[in-house]
């Protein structure tokens, strides 16, 4: 059901949707970042930021239990949320967490408007920011890397994917930034301990010991844990970023939301 126009922003045209609480901090990380880019719409008052849905589906199972230890699969909860979304009025749907794009094929099945697919986004954005060949560092889940949803996106585009091998020393300093129940972001939310920050730090430098000259923060609490005042040594592309400009071309009709829905990610 389309929003009545006089509730959308002025010069809006599409209604984004955001499937968040994955983990809890996710979407308000990235609300956070589509209010930092109001200057690609000229936003001077509240008013002039766009109007976009939001589910906070925290009781959705754990993506990385499932996809490594056969836990409770999320989709079911992430089909129902994304319908949500698009019965309240959603013309595309950002999801935001990494893992959860393991589930991207089956649940787009469920909708008729788009899952913008974030490793698309990303990939697409690099390649056409840095050359063909260039070493890109991903800081992911285990399950994410076991899925290989950033692999396949960045080697569609001729990118060179730099990841630590899974139970290595980098990839568990990821991992205790991520999911440590003391000092992991996942369980401190808005305070970010130092522990998890100098983890994540650690793990980059290790991507760009081994050809990585640009670094992917490949999961949402990786995106809040290495930011810029930690880490200069290499370029950090935040996928939050990166979907954060792309809502808003969808939102003001810069782009439409028919040009994401794809039934399959690159894997």
């Amino acid at each position: 059901m389309a929003l009545p126009a006089f509730l959308l922003a002025p010069g809006q045209v599409f209604v984004p949707g955001i499937l968040g609480g994955l983990g809890p901090l996710a979407h308000v990380q990235f609300e956070r970042e589509i209010l930092a880019r109001g200057e690609r719409h000229g936003a001077r008052s509240d008013r002039d930021h766009p109007v976009w849905l939001v589910a906070n589906a925290t009781s959705t199972p754990d993506r990385s239990e499932a996809l490594l230890r056969n836990g409770p699969s999320p989709a079911p909860h992430l089909a129902a949320f994304t319908r949500g979304l698009e019965r309240a009025g959603a013309d595309a749907i950002f999801v935001v967490c990494n893992t959860a794009h393991a589930y991207h094929a089956e649940v787009q099945r469920a909708l008729t408007i788009p899952w913008v697919h974030l490793m698309d986004i990303v990939a697409a954005w690099l390649r056409a920011s840095y050359p063909a060949g260039t070493g890109v560092g991903i800081l992911a889940t285990d399950a994410t890397l076991r899925t290989r949803l950033f692999h396949c996106a960045l080697e569609a585009h001729g990118l060179v994917p730099v990841a630590p091998d899974i139970d290595s020393e980098p990839q568990r300093r990821v991992l205790s930034a991520i999911f440590d129940e003391s000092i992991g972001i996942k369980a401190t939310g808005a305070r970010v301990s130092d522990e998890a920050r100098e983890h994540l730090v650690s793990a980059a430098r290790w991507c760009q010991a081994h050809g990585a000259t640009v670094i992917v923060p490949a999961c949402t609490e990786v995106s809040v844990g290495l930011t810029v005042d930690v880490f200069q040594s290499a370029p950090v592309v935040d996928p939050l970023t990166v979907a954060a400009d792309t809502l808003l071309d969808i939102a003001y009709g810069r782009r439409h939301p028919s040009e994401f829905l794809v039934s399959e990610g690159p894997c």
